[in-house]
């Protein structure tokens, strides 16, 4: 069975037993922002397992892409040398939250693995193994599935503790855990290796195909196990593994999928051999790297983006020990979307963004890669010893982009291993560095806990009564604060927006009849609204009823703001491409600031023609709809979600625009109809780091404004040409080519003084120590004029030292030269070095010539002198 067959079989085997088959989530976690990938089938379904969720169905079924590059699960320098380890895999999984339990669980999976309609695998191939405590489980298999008792190993607590066992699983220290059931497949007596459980089990003879987790127990923080309410079912079993099992080959790079990249690979860099490991590592990471891209992330030097740079560079490294000279990992996501892009349309769909994404990267990697490898190969022409040392490793990280996992190909290579506690040693060297350099500043509220929360009744009112239920002064809680003091009121509920997805937080004012608090910012801690500012009449006490009212100026000029940056996200996506993904933003009522993927500048014409779409939003003056429904209604609608973003149970959804132009998931604040935004005028845009521009827009008055100041802009500028706004870029023109004309002529009249001056100059040669030694400064000459004089003086001279010089305000601009029948003992660039330093300077350059600058003009007398001294002690 082909690898496409086998997915697809899997996912129609459970839809078949009542599974609703559910999408592969992104890569990045969209409800787990402190895991770095999608690692396992389970991720996109934790807070279901956790009670934090709740689905339309209590079955599912997925075929999930899962990244192990960085963080805990980390696989990749293990890529390429094994026949098993992938930082990119895709794991088939059936999920039951609540519903049934081990019995149908190791049903399924005996069923379909051995079915006649199924996979049909013989019986006897399969081994299986059960949590020593769990005799349910191993009842079953024997009883139920006529597994032979000695085909059922039970496995207890091997990693030394109670619970910690290779079959038994927990979600982390504390939380939903319980056994696990593994299934086996025995490759053969051909192939090394021993059964689960014994001491040859890290062989490849007996390869775990499929797990089955129980979820039944909840572990408090004191390790105690109490029954969960309603036991649930996790499962994964790797798509390439099994497809390995049923295509009959012994390394997952032998199943068709692979074979077909291999090929597609080995045909780009001219290599046959698709056992090659280069060639192995390169076919693997292509998949990882264009899901990653596919998914929003971008090469950067933090984060995931930190861990892609690391795997484009491991490919491309593979790629030139193969024999590469130019860029050619990006040639690769052709065959890759041929392979893979009917079960992942967005591969077709973004094959263009992916390819320009990957051949930067590359470019850009093998200008710092030369240097990099001539840096530690002379190290290693040093090194006494087996162990690159981790000061070498750290140098080649932290200055030349050498990820360390790529120091260890080579390491590994060359029978060598890593100073791996020299180089984090290195590594904490520098964090404290940083920590020390920086400076925090200490929120308010930071560390106290703030008991209930604030209801915000703000989206439909703008004022409400609200009682007190804490002050803080000071980062402390206080019962009352004074006239005068600064502080933070919190309230059983508020109509004060507080700062949250980018939208900057409400002010204004809190009083009732004897005290007034000036509201100068809102934000938010856990669920409650935090209004800072001061007291600037009577007291405030806990319990107290006041009247609040929002500045309502500075609400609706930001939700202009706000609203728009909706509308431009969708435009921007609709006229750059689906690759465009939000990567911050700041809304205030001044203006909008938006961060987005992009790996170029957009072109002025873009710039143009996405304002025009915006504006013809606005002008079509729809309403703004807000639903308030489940995460999976949202999905339905195509709402626009951030990754990495903690959503709840229900989610609020803005659409706006003809036809839903904007639909995204957002609790902001908002205009009531797309018209009363007004004009949106984009200010700027501009590249803040690699992938990611930034655009920066006014609405409404602002956009006028901006208007009135460039109209008045263009006026002044006619009127400095002496034409009007109707030919002032002619005019304009006119100017700069007449300029560019009195450049030419300026640059021909220096170079006839430049010769004049050198035809003197050569008459003032000194000799010293038998060499022809000039040593001046010229008047009004410039750099370019210098250089040129330098050149005239050695071919009129044919054998001799130039030194010339000249005095640009507060700059001094020097030049010197050395005939090449010299340059064995005087070179140029040595001169410069010695002299400039007179004149409070430096330079530099090559044997011939060199150039240099300095600052001290009352010196330059005794350093022209000191030229001859030179010459003379160097001659």
């Amino acid at each position: 069975m082909k690898s496409s067959e086998i997915r697809e079989a899997f996912l129609s085997y459970f839809e078949q037993k009542g599974h609703t088959r559910v999408a592969s989530s992104s890569l990045v976690p969209g409800n787990d922002p402190t895991l770095l990938f999608t690692n396992a089938g389970m991720v996109q379904f934790k807070d279901v397992f956790t009670g934090q969720d709740q689905r339309s169905y209590t079955r599912a079924t997925s075929s999930q892409r899962c990244v192990r590059a960085g963080g805990k699960h980390n696989d990749l320098e293990n890529v390429g040398y094994t026949a098993r380890h992938h930082t990119f895999f895709e794991m088939l999984g059936n999920f039951s939250f609540g519903d049934y339990f081990k019995r149908d669980a190791i049903t399924f999976a005996w069923e379909f693995l051995t079915g006649e309609q199924w996979l049909n695998i013989p019986t006897d191939k399969l081994t299986v193994t059960v949590y020593a405590d769990d005799d349910e489980a191993f009842d079953i298999w024997k009883d139920e599935m006529g597994v032979p008792a000695e085909r059922i190993i039970r496995i207890g607590d091997n990693k030394g503790a109670k619970y910690a066992s290779d079959n038994f699983w927990s979600m982390g220290d504390t939380g939903p855990c319980g056994p696990c059931t593994e299934i086996f497949y025995d490759h053969g007596e051909d192939i090394a290796g021993g059964p689960p459980g014994s001491p040859d089990e890290d062989g490849d003879r007996f390869i775990e195909i499929w797990n089955n987790v129980f979820m039944q127990f909840n572990r408090s923080a004191d390790g105690t196990m109490t029954d969960l309410p309603a036991p649930s079912v996790d499962t994964g079993m790797g798509l390439e593994r099994i497809a390995a099992v049923m295509q009959d080959v012994h390394s997952n790079y032998e199943i068709d999928l692979f074979q077909n990249l291999l090929n597609a690979s080995g045909k780009v860099l001219g290599v046959s051999d698709t056992t090659n490991t280069s060639l192995r590592v390169i076919a693997d990471h292509i998949r990882s790297c264009s899901f990653l891209i596919a998914d929003g992330v971008l090469p950067s030097n933090e984060g995931r983006g930190y861990v892609l740079r690391r795997i484009i560079r491991r490919a491309v490294r593979h790629g030139n020990k193969l024999g590469a000279t130019d860029a050619f990992f990006y040639k690769l996501v052709a065959p890759l979307a041929v392979e893979m892009g009917e079960a992942y349309p967005e591969l077709n769909k973004l094959q263009a963004q992916l390819e320009k994404v990957l051949l930067t990267e590359e470019q850009q990697f093998a200008k710092t890669l030369d240097q990099g490898m001539k840096i530690l190969e002379a190290d290693l022409a040093q090194l006494s010893g087996s162990v690159i040392p981790g000061e070498t490793i750290f140098k080649l990280y932290d200055t030349y982009g050498f990820p360390v996992d790529l120091t260890g190909d080579i390491a590994r290579e060359r029978n060598l291993t890593l100073d791996e506690a020299g180089f984090e040693a290195a590594m904490e060297a520098q964090r404290q560095r940083a920590r020390s350099a920086s400076n925090f500043k200490m929120d308010l509220a930071e560390g106290v806990s703030i008991d209930g929360s604030t209801a915000f009744t703000g989206y439909q009112v703008l004022t409400g009564q609200c009682e007190v239920t804490a002050l803080l002064k000071d980062g402390e809680l206080v019962s009352s604060l004074a006239e005068g003091e600064q502080g933070v009121v919190v309230f059983a509920s508020t109509p004060f927006y507080g700062e949250s997805g980018g939208q900057a937080g409400d002010s204004g004012l809190i009083h009732n009849a004897s005290a007034r608090f000036e509201v100068s910012d809102t934000t938010k801690s856990g669920d409650n609204h935090l209004h800072h500012g001061v007291l600037t009449q009577g007291s405030l006490a806990v319990g107290d009823s006041l009247d609040a009212t929002v500045d309502t100026s500075v609400r609706q000029s930001t939700a202009l703001n706000h609203s728009a940056t909706h509308l431009l996200h969708a435009a921007l996506r609709d006229i750059l491409g689906d690759h465009v993904v939000q990567k911050g933003s700041l809304v205030d009522a001044q203006k909008l600031r938006f961060d987005f993927s992009h790996f170029e500048g957009v072109t002025p014409a873009q710039l143009a023609e996405i304002e025009a779409m915006v504006n013809a939003q606005i002008r079509a003056n729809s309403a703004v709809e807000t639903t308030v429904t489940t995460m999976d209604h949202a999905e339905e609608l195509g709402a626009m979600m951030l990754f990495g973003e903690k959503y709840g149970d229900e989610v609020r959804v803005l659409a706006m625009g003809d036809d839903n132009f904007s639909v995204e998931l957002c609790g902001g604040t908002h205009v009531t109809r797309t018209g009363d935004i007004g004009l949106m005028r984009i200010a700027s845009e501009s590249g803040i780091a690699a992938g990611i521009r930034r655009i920066e827009a006014v609405t409404g008055a602002a956009a006028i404004e901006l208007f009135n100041q460039t109209e008045a802009t263009v006026a002044d500028i006619a009127s400095m040409v002496k034409g009007s706004k109707d030919n002032v870029s002619s005019k304009v023109k006119q100017l700069l080519d007449s300029h560019k004309q009195l450049e030419k002529e300026l640059a021909q009249v220096k170079a006839k003084m430049a010769s004049a001056a050198g035809s003197d100059l050569a008459g003032q040669a000194e000799e010293v120590a038998g060499i022809k030694v000039v040593a001046s400064q010229l008047d009004g000459a410039d750099m370019k004029t210098l250089d040129s004089t330098v050149a005239q003086l050695k071919d009129k001279l044919g054998s001799a030292v130039v030194f010339v010089a000249s005095v640009d305000g507060d700059k001094i601009n020097l030049a010197c030269g050395v005939s090449s029948d010299l340059t064995p003992n005087l070179k140029a660039g040595d001169l410069m070095k010695s002299i400039a330093p007179l004149v409070g300077g430096k330079g530099g350059g090559k044997p011939d010539k060199a150039k240099g600058a300095g600052s001290d003009i009352t010196a330059l007398p005794s350093a022209l002198a000191a030229v001859k001294t030179w010459v003379a002690e160097m001659a």
